[in-house]
């Protein structure tokens, strides 16, 4: 993993640039930075998860990716995509937990903050939420899904949204 530190540095601070296109190929490098464990059997788990989960088989999704993540503790993105399992699954106890197994192990991983921003929504936990898609949008000022949340919430709290 230290091997991935410089080259990762460097990404994030291309995707954080505030002008130009060059942060699409930034979060192309850190996505697939991330997808990759350092196990073959480990990434194959991952992908069966994922596609499960695309599919809409959430029990085959969340029994891949309990396989994963018992196998690869130390992998965040497993625990991200296995919060999305359990939160499509409304079991959002567990998939908060997830998330914040991804994020000890990656805190900069704009991807579970800002799916942790859109469960805490759901659940009613506006100004919880707003926080999240603030988050992540320090490392990530790109992300749509982040930009609409914060102006949604921003919006509700003022009272022209409902």
């Amino acid at each position: 993993m230290a091997g991935w530190a410089a080259p990762l540095d460097d990404a994030f601070a291309r995707l954080a640039a505030p002008e130009g296109e060059g942060w699409r190929i930034a979060e192309s490098d850190i996505l697939r930075e991330w997808s990759r464990s350092g196990s073959p059997a480990m990434d194959l788990l991952l992908r069966r998860g994922e596609e499960a989960l695309d599919m809409g088989d959430i029990p085959t999704a969340i029994g891949h990716l309990s396989a994963l993540t018992d196998h690869a503790p130390d992998f965040a993105a497993g625990f991200q995509a296995r919060a999305a399992a359990f939160a499509a699954s409304g079991q959002f106890g567990p998939a908060l937990a997830d998330l914040a197994r991804a994020l000890e192990l990656e805190p900069r991983h704009f991807a579970a903050l800002t799916q942790l921003g859109a469960m805490l929504e759901e659940m009613g936990e506006d100004d919880r939420a707003l926080t999240a898609y603030r988050e992540s949008l320090k490392i990530h000022p790109h992300q749509q899904e982040a930009i609409d949340g914060v102006a949604r919430l921003e919006r509700k709290r003022i009272g022209t949204d409902i």
